[in-house]
């Protein structure tokens, strides 16, 4: 575990937990601990910018879409991305995300991620008023 990211187990998937001093702040590092699925997020060049846009009726279903936008993104440019900024709206989402092309030799993907799930889905303030973000993905 980081201070920002960390995994937790759940069966045969991954889960994926950010932590933040703002809600915004909780996605990005839950990005950073869905790269961390696929590779060690240090060895992506944050080269390339990619926008995104999401939207969902509450908190926790806009962090599966975020995720899952970020799924997609990773597998139709064939990217790994290190670096995001987010900017959440009441029921929506727009960011940035950094990243390079998958370079299988470098990278050395451990594993593949096909989507964030509703299981353990969550997103609120812990004691002391840190933001945790956090779902179990399908691998």
């Amino acid at each position: 575990m980081t201070d920002s990211w960390e995994h937790f187990a759940h069966d045969a998937d991954i889960g994926v937990r950010g932590f933040g001093a703002t809600m915004a702040e909780a996605f990005e590092n839950a990005a950073v601990a869905l790269t961390a699925v696929v590779t060690e997020p240090a060895s992506v060049a944050p080269e390339v910018a990619v926008e995104l846009a999401c939207a969902a009726p509450d908190r926790e279903l806009l962090l599966a879409e975020w995720l899952n936008a970020l799924v997609y993104e990773m597998a139709t440019r064939r990217m790994l991305f290190r670096r995001f900024r987010v900017q959440l709206g009441v029921d929506s989402l727009r960011a940035t995300a950094w990243g390079e092309s998958l370079d299988v030799a470098r990278h050395q993907p451990a594993a593949e991620v096909k989507g964030a799930t509703l299981t353990a889905l969550s997103v609120g303030q812990l004691a002391g008023g840190r933001w945790c973000a956090q779902c179990v993905v399908d691998v």
